[in-house]
């Protein structure tokens, strides 16, 4: 075999290892480009919310998978007021299941201080607007007991989220899953059972 030949070979060779470790160092990024960033991962973590500076009445929103949960402190007279309109509600029992178990109550939640709900309206998807004084005075009715008033298409919920008849919304506000960590802090995304 001539020289010429053995340097031609040794060439091939050497722009050939050259053009595999180019395509695999090319592959790398792409490859890594395919797997969820940081932020995805933890766009669907659960989250903690620290509620200890939540007055009676006040209400806070925290974000989880990109949607805002509501944290309410009811006060007695909002608890009060979520007896006697039951005839009024399209699923006062929230039996489509828009709650995990825990939650299946009049009050839709684990402590009856404190409503965790998805403010979202299940209508269009739009985040509905506190009215909380009853009666005129919300401007909704007045016959209001407080609650919620989604403003895109007249949805109303009462302070459990609970759906009023005829309306555009289907069902309940959402209750995620969540648990108490402390009597101050609640983690939503996750409850005791390990549901996610």
């Amino acid at each position: 075999m001539s020289d010429c030949l053995k340097d031609r070979r040794k060439l091939l060779i050497a722009t050939g290892g050259a053009g595999a470790v180019a395509a695999a160092a090319s592959a790398v990024p792409f490859v890594a480009s395919l797997t969820p960033s940081q932020r995805a991962r933890a766009a669907g973590a659960p989250v903690e919310a620290d509620v200890s500076k939540l007055a009676a009445g006040e209400m806070m929103t925290v974000e989880w998978r990109g949607k805002p949960v509501w944290i309410l402190r009811r006060t007695p007279e909002m608890l009060a007021a979520l007896e006697g309109h039951d005839q009024d509600l399209a699923d006062p029992g929230s039996s489509e299941n828009q709650q995990p178990a825990y939650a299946a109550n009049r009050h839709r939640s684990i402590n009856p201080e404190f409503l965790v709900v998805v403010g979202i309206c299940t209508h269009l998807g739009c985040s509905p607007s506190e009215k909380f004084a009853p009666g005129a005075e919300s401007g909704v009715r007045a016959d209001w007991p407080g609650g919620f008033l989604c403003p895109c298409h007249g949805s109303t919920f009462d302070l459990a989220g609970r759906v009023f008849l005829s309306q555009p919304a289907p069902t309940n506000l959402e209750v995620p899953p969540y648990m108490w960590l402390s009597d101050a802090v609640v983690r939503i995304g996750e409850d005791e059972s390990g549901t996610a």
